[in-house]
């Protein structure tokens, strides 16, 4: 690990030197690479240099305590750089770890009504909605690409894109089968009922990351519709995209003109079919290899909403929060914590046993 941590510190300092040179300003796109480069590095080397710092300092203390009237003093010093040694060397273990590449992406979101009728519609809607506030917090931007909504204000599905940093690495673990356990607006009786939602987050991915064959896509278009089949559009400017390989269909009805709707489209089927390459890559591997804390499966149930009791359970980590209230009003950091957390642990498991 010392011997990595070592060329990676030179490698470093390299990358400084060349951004100072006045040569580098001359090509734009270097200068990107380059500071792009010095960010990413820039964690790891600093807790490097840290530790190098408190290894001399462990190596003064242990000096200093043959010296009668320093050895106290010493003996502290000595178990507190200890202590710091052992907490960096971890945290460099974490910071070692290889990054997901698409972690600094922007992440395209689907959620669908399940399982419910128009209970999970609801569901669905309250979905879009805690992910918009969250997003609002970290000062990221929600642009809504499509959306099929309910005459009660569900949405059957909505397809929207957050653009912020970091936002797939903060959002990824979004991914599978939400339930929620509620007296639904429409039950009369006082009822609890069980719903169900799917949460889809996909990385944006750029034509340089997936080239799509032109051949390979059939394009329609119609017009943009909203609750109760009323026309937002009285011109055909929602388009619809058929990859027909794979018989992949995706919509874009929010933007004016139809050249917008079709490249938010392309952009879509771009990222979809990137996720399912990725997937199918990875089950090539190995069929249980986990890409996401728990098995990552759309279909698996992850998290519980349970509204009598205030109550919270993402069911792949075991975390029980009560404050629903709080969550649904975009206060996801704590959960979002808590599954980096244990992808973290688990990945430095698998890295161990390897």
């Amino acid at each position: 690990m010392m011997e990595k941590l070592r060329a990676l510190d030179l490698h470093y300092a390299d990358v400084q030197a060349r951004l100072g040179a006045p040569e580098t300003y001359g090509d734009p796109a270097l200068v990107g690479r380059l500071n792009k480069e010095q960010k990413e590095l820039e964690p790891v080397v600093s807790a490097y240099r840290t530790y190098l710092r408190r290894q001399q300092d462990l190596a003064d203390a242990e000096a200093l305590m043959s010296e009668p009237e320093m050895k106290e003093l010493a003996q502290e010093e000595y178990a507190q750089a200890k202590e710091d040694l052992v907490c960096l060397e971890e945290k460099i273990k974490l910071l070692l770890l290889p990054k997901d590449p698409n972690d600094s992406k922007n992440v395209i979101v689907e959620i669908r009504a399940g399982v419910g009728g128009e209970e999970a519609a609801l569901f669905a809607h309250s979905l879009f909605r805690m992910y918009s506030m969250y997003a609002d917090t970290r000062r990221w931007k929600v642009e809504v690409d499509s959306v099929n909504e309910t005459e009660l204000g569900g949405v059957k599905e909505i397809c929207f894109t957050i653009e912020g940093e970091g936002a797939y690495s903060r959002l990824k673990f979004e991914s599978g089968v939400h339930r929620v356990q509620r007296v639904p607006e429409t039950e009369s009786g006082g009822r609890i009922h069980t719903s169900t939602a799917t949460v889809a987050v996909l990385p944006e991915v750029d034509e340089v990351d997936f080239e799509l064959n032109p051949a390979d896509i059939e394009m329609q278009v119609f017009r943009s519709s909203g609750a109760g089949g009323q026309h937002i559009n009285k011109t055909s400017s929602a388009v619809r995209l058929i990859h027909k390989p794979t018989g992949t269909v995706v919509e874009c009805q929010q933007e004016r003109s139809q050249f917008q709707n079709r490249d938010k489209a392309m952009q879509l089927l771009r990222s979809r079919l990137y996720e399912e390459k990725v997937r199918e890559q990875a089950d090539a591997v190995t069929a249980e290899r986990r890409s996401q804390v728990g098995t990552g499966m759309r279909n698996e149930r992850i998290r519980t909403y349970n509204f009598p009791q205030g109550r919270l359970t993402d069911h792949r980590i075991g975390l029980t929060l009560y404050q629903l209230e709080s969550v649904m009003n975009g206060n996801l950091d704590e959960i979002i914590d808590s599954l980096i957390t244990a992808d973290q642990a688990e990945r430095l498991r698998n890295a161990q046993d390897e």
